[in-house]
């Protein structure tokens, strides 16, 4: 198969596939795959075979056509395939929730720096090694990453990129509870759709309208939340987006348990758990067995809520989720508290303050904690947060934490 007939088979799977008959052209393309002797042809192949499985949720595939591409970009000789195919090895741990992985593949990508075909792509990869920070409740190297990722998106004026990190930061913001910035930028995601977003793929629309469901449910606003969540499953479904399925129905089931409708989320959170299982998202297991303990907690079945506490224990620490281990803890210390089990209360109280400490989860100005309840945060040019009211109140000459962590013994 020659150059031409490479890229004409290519654009033929890109039809196909938008207009939703995905398995006709991923045939296509792995036709392609097999019989071109193009290299550049093969790399572009191997990029939307990538791109198809991601989004299908074939995380373990998309991590197998990476490693190829890699392969091929080495053959080619050129920087800013290496670039890319490095991104999407990254992308592909990120979605198999290997943090460690993701972060070594992007910091591989940032020291290439080939031509302006690379820089251009510094902002994906600083937005995806945000994602496995914040997989690894690592919060301020997270900010970090995503304002970078911004000011890539703002620089070279790439509105998806924008998109895609405003969503992330909903996320950030949701996870540390200032449920006010968690719903603001979804909502700036779902502008900057309808403003710009009419040639784009409709997971874009999907993506922020779930963000935006989450942010409501946390604010109880849960007529608004189901709304949202319900305009995200049916894009979900239309295009075959099983990973977005799964983060849905997980929504759907958090806002029945918000009603105390515990009957109708646990089928939703069996479901959840099922696609995420089966796609390989443990972080999202780990979201989900929160989510089944609370119910078994109202249903006061404390035994059963101790249970699944393990299992989401057990894949909170395989994969370095701090603020999961946290979650867990608290919710072990108001089981053992109701108990009346005073040791393991004890055992728990502690555990809980020192992952507090390890993240910094708290406001280096009054000494409360943050991410216990829904609070306004403001983050310095540092990316260390405090509670708004108190740098209103204080003011600030500099950032109070980064000054403790320089007067600690063995600071180099």
């Amino acid at each position: 198969m020659g150059q031409d007939q490479t890229k004409q088979q290519i654009e033929k799977g890109l039809h196909l596939y938008q207009s939703n008959q995905t398995e006709k052209a991923l045939q296509v393309w792995m036709r392609v795959l097999e019989k071109s002797a193009d290299p550049a042809g093969r790399f572009r192949v191997l990029g939307c075979l990538i791109t198809a499985h991601a989004e299908m949720g074939r995380y373990k595939d998309m991590l197998k056509f990476a490693v190829v591409q890699i392969d091929t970009a080495r053959e080619l000789e050129d920087p800013d395939y290496l670039t890319e195919s490095y991104l999407n090895l990254a992308r592909s741990n990120e979605k198999l929730c290997e943090f460690q992985k993701t972060i070594s593949y992007c910091k591989t990508c940032l020291n290439m720096q080939g031509t302006t075909v690379s820089l251009q792509l510094n902002g994906q990869v600083s937005l995806s090694m945000g994602n496995a920070f914040l997989g690894l409740s690592i919060f301020q190297k997270a900010l970090e990453c995503f304002e970078k990722a911004l000011r890539y998106a703002h620089n070279n004026d790439d509105k998806m990129l924008e998109c895609r990190v405003c969503c992330s930061l909903g996320n950030f913001y949701a996870q540390i509870k200032d449920y006010e910035k968690a719903l603001f930028f979804p909502c700036k995601a779902a502008e900057l759709v309808n403003d710009y977003g009419k040639g784009w793929s409709l997971k874009y629309r999907a993506m922020s309208q779930y963000h935006m469901a989450v942010a409501y449910q946390k604010l109880g606003r849960l007529a608004d939340a189901m709304d949202c969540c319900e305009e995200s499953m049916k894009i979900a479904l239309q295009h075959g987006d099983r990973p977005l399925q799964a983060l849905c129905l997980l929504c759907f089931a958090d806002i029945h348990r918000s009603r105390k409708d515990v009957q109708t989320a646990f089928p939703r959170y069996d479901s959840s758990m099922s696609i995420m299982t089966e796609i390989g998202n443990r972080l999202g297991l780990v979201q989900v067995l929160l989510g089944v303990t609370k119910c078994w907690m109202i249903q006061k079945e404390l035994d059963k809520a101790l249970e699944s506490i393990e299992k989401a224990q057990e894949l909170a620490e395989g994969l370095g989720n701090k603020l999961g281990l946290l979650k867990l803890h608290c919710l072990c210390e108001r089981i053992y508290r109701t108990k009346g089990q005073q040791r393991e209360l004890r055992d728990h109280v502690v555990k809980f303050h020192e992952c507090v400490e390890e993240m910094e989860l708290y406001c280096g100005m009054c000494g409360e904690s943050i991410g216990e309840k829904n609070n306004q945060l403001q983050a310095l040019p540092c990316s260390h947060f405090f509670h708004l009211k108190c740098l209103q109140t204080n003011g600030t000459r500099g950032c109070p934490n980064c000054r403790r962590l320089s007067v600690k013994p063995g600071y180099v």
